[in-house]
């Protein structure tokens, strides 16, 4: 099924889908793929340094350093480019980062009869980008994060409605009882976005409710449910979190494009 009205766009500072804002050519791409560099950046020969320095920039955070001055530091000690940098930003945390999320992480087998609230732009955009092939990158805190948030657009894309289908079928197998689905307020056309997400789930009998709000992450750092994100500044001060984008992922895309961007082996240094 195609995406809804797949040449209307959103804007806003949160959001995107690899283009950028302000651009005064419009960006009439349908599909939610790879930046063209992403699949050259993110190849396989370049892991070794992908990890080498994840793993650094992660050490580096967790003596103090800022994310910029760390970032700059391995950046340049490994060559990357401006897409690299992004990528070990978006995948490396300090150890008291990754040991709070492990500790509060609930496992999907776990969420059967709980109420779910979801982190909307977050998870949609993930499971677009994997639908479309885009690359996806596994974090020091094994969540799974899209390349396509990082620019400050969105765009609704042909995988849009697939990809709600398909997380709807996932929470409705995994015994969830109520999904809370909370999106960016201050984005154009979210309300849009909103109306389309509950016109699905009204179809299907999910038992869901879309809501517009000022801070996602303000409302979701402090809920008492289970919330479903990959954003860092959730994971660090919500109570209980799914990794639910990777599990979706895992179940329904196996050919997705996956980066691992911590080694399997982690040498001490």
């Amino acid at each position: 099924m195609v995406g809804i009205a797949s040449g209307w766009k959103v804007e806003g500072c949160r959001v995107d889908a690899g283009g950028r804002a302000g651009n005064s050519v419009p960006d009439k791409r349908r599909h939610r793929g790879p930046h063209p560099d992403d699949l050259d950046q993110f190849a396989a020969i370049h892991w070794p340094a992908l990890q080498n320095a994840t793993r650094d920039l992660s050490w580096l955070l967790s003596r103090n350093y800022s994310m910029v001055a760390g970032l700059k530091l391995v950046g340049d000690r490994y060559g990357l480019t401006r897409r690299q940098r992004l990528g070990v930003q978006r995948s490396a945390c300090s150890d008291w980062s990754r040991s709070h999320r492990q500790a509060t992480q609930v496992a999907a087998a776990q969420l059967s009869g709980r109420t779910v609230e979801i982190d909307g732009f977050n998870l949609l955009t993930t499971v677009e980008a994997a639908l479309a092939g885009g690359v996806i990158l596994e974090g020091c805190d094994s969540c799974y994060r899209d390349m396509a948030s990082v620019h400050g657009t969105f765009r609704l894309m042909q995988e849009t409605t697939p990809a709600i289908e398909m997380i709807g079928e996932v929470l409705r197998e995994l015994g969830i009882t109520r999904s809370r689905w909370l999106l960016d307020k201050p984005v154009s056309n979210s309300g849009r976005l909103a109306s389309e997400m509950r016109r699905i789930a009204s179809q299907q009998e999910w038992d869901w409710s879309v809501e517009l709000v000022p801070s996602p992450d303000e409302v979701l750092a402090q809920s008492t449910d289970v919330v479903a994100t990959a954003d860092s500044v959730i994971l660090d001060r919500c109570s209980a979190w799914c990794n639910l984008a990777r599990y979706i992922i895992d179940q329904r895309l196996p050919q997705a494009t996956v980066v691992p961007m911590q080694a399997a082996t982690n040498p001490a240094t």
